[in-house]
């Protein structure tokens, strides 16, 4: 899986309820927090989803509300401390009656009971595959229980469950899409896979999302058709390892095809893919699909091949650079991305100094960039010592960030004075009169707005300058 995004991404959502009706009963409100990765986010659409079933609203002032969730990762120690210590703080509201504090997702399946001993205040523990009961949970909570819900499914993928989404013009989606958080009904998210069975040495995912399974097509295309009705433009299929999918004879390269033929839908993206999985049947359907993008982000965690064993990910270096070169001999231009792992467990200077040099032989588009954080449960916690200290590990870091920063800078500056469709996403957070852009690699542009430089328009523009991070552009 990727590593990517492990900060809290705060949804925000309506400021509450109307006042009820005298003698009606007041409505219940819920204020959700999501931390980690992008298929959190979309359990976190679909959780609401429910709650505006069972008749909760939604609030963004924890003050206000009755349920208090925090949708968690598991991926790095830090993202654990950090939810402890809000939930510390959002419990402080528990002195109103009836308020019910829980914790889900990947924190929820990794700690299980322990979240309890270390936070008695918190009322539920549920982990991701127990979503379905959870207004039973909550209500049960409220009665005065503690209760845990821990236990991984196989077979739940969640079909039929809807999430709690407006799109672009306000219009309900009801087809299970889960929008991205810096889109606004622009881009949405579909879950096509959950779990992973690939147990690398040093990820606890398997152990908290459970074993691969594939969301059948039926439903993929019925939350792809929801988002086109509901005015979105843009599709991300989402999945631990997304192109290992597979719903009975149907496979990753084929879903793409599908999803591309849905009216409405202008764009396709996936994240992440694994390695190991990236079939010539996989990059040929992005090649021969107009609506794929040229993007994917294409974790290395490292360029060692004996420190890529140890972490059991199934591949040597070598293999991962012959997927880089047909990717972009079969799509010129593609941009790729990456996840680089340092320090993980008995790593040498030497084997460190690989992932400097497959920068500087790969010259990826960005990386988002770790060092190795030892978590229970993994195979690396319990038969590999750590033996890397924090300061070399931060050491090692500091000098992948600054390669990576140069090569960035390098690949941002050649894209001025070229010509990009790109898909208007929001307003810049500068400036009310500029509008920040996606094109098709991904890359963010800051464009003049304008009457037709709107979210969800595509717009072609000329790149006039960069920074690392962002391209400006006007409109061509």
């Amino acid at each position: 899986m990727s590593m990517s995004d492990l900060v809290p991404l705060r949804r925000r959502s309506a400021a509450g309820a109307t006042a009820p009706a005298d003698g009606a009963q007041p409505q219940r409100l819920a204020y959700v927090e999501t931390y980690g990765c992008q298929m959190n986010v979309a359990d976190t659409e679909m959780v609401l989803g429910l709650l505006q079933g069972a008749g909760y609203g939604r609030t963004e002032d924890p003050a206000r509300a009755d349920l208090i969730l925090l949708n968690t990762c598991a991926v790095r120690e830090k993202a654990e401390e950090k939810v402890y210590a809000r939930a510390s703080m959002l419990a402080t509201h528990k002195t109103r009656p009836g308020v019910v504090l829980g914790i889900t997702g990947c924190m929820a399946e990794h700690l299980k009971g322990a979240i309890r001993q270390q936070a008695p205040y918190v009322d539920v523990v549920v982990g991701p595959d127990g979503y379905r009961r959870l207004l039973e949970h909550v209500d049960r909570a409220r009665g005065g229980e503690a209760v845990e819900d821990t236990q991984l499914d196989r077979f739940e993928t969640y079909e039929g469950l809807d999430p709690a989404r407006v799109g672009t013009g306000g219009k309900a989606a009801s087809g299970g899409a889960a929008a991205d958080d810096t889109g606004g009904g622009v881009t949405g998210h579909i879950t096509i896979q959950r779990g992973c069975d690939k147990f690398c040495t040093f990820c606890v995912v398997p152990y908290t999302r459970g074993r691969e399974r594939g969301t059948p097509p039926r439903e993929v295309l019925r939350q792809a058709r929801a988002m086109a009705e509901a005015g979105y433009k843009e599709v991300q299929l989402l999945g631990q390892t997304v192109n290992s999918y597979r719903h009975e004879d149907v496979g990753f390269g084929d879903l793409l095809r599908a999803v591309a033929t849905v009216d409405g839908i202008e764009r396709i993206r996936f994240m992440s893919p694994y390695p190991l999985d990236f079939s010539p049947e996989v990059i040929a359907a992005m090649a021969e699909t107009p609506k794929v993008c040229r993007h994917v982000h294409l974790p290395l965690q490292t360029a060692s091949d004996p420190v890529l064993e140890r972490m059991r990910r199934g591949y040597t270096y070598a293999d991962f650079r012959g997927l880089v070169a047909a990717l972009r001999a079969a799509m010129p231009g593609i941009a790729i991305t990456t996840d680089l792992l340092v320090g993980f467990c008995d790593e040498t200077e030497e084997e460190f100094r690989t992932v400097l040099r497959a920068q500087e032989e790969l010259r990826f588009d960005s990386a988002f960039t770790f060092t190795y954080s030892e978590r229970p449960g993994t195979v690396a916690a319990r038969k590999m010592p750590d033996t890397v200290s924090e300061a070399v590990k931060h050491r090692r870091l500091a000098e992948v960030i600054a390669l990576q920063k140069r090569i960035s800078t390098e690949i941002m500056a050649g894209q001025v004075g070229k010509r990009e469709r790109v898909l208007v996403q929001h307003a810049s957070k500068r400036s009310s009169d500029e509008m920040l852009a996606r094109t098709d690699g991904f890359r963010a542009v800051v464009v003049p707005a304008g009457p037709v430089v709107v979210p969800g328009a595509l717009v072609d523009v000329t790149i006039t300058r960069a920074t690392p991070a962002t391209l400006f552009g006007t409109l061509a």
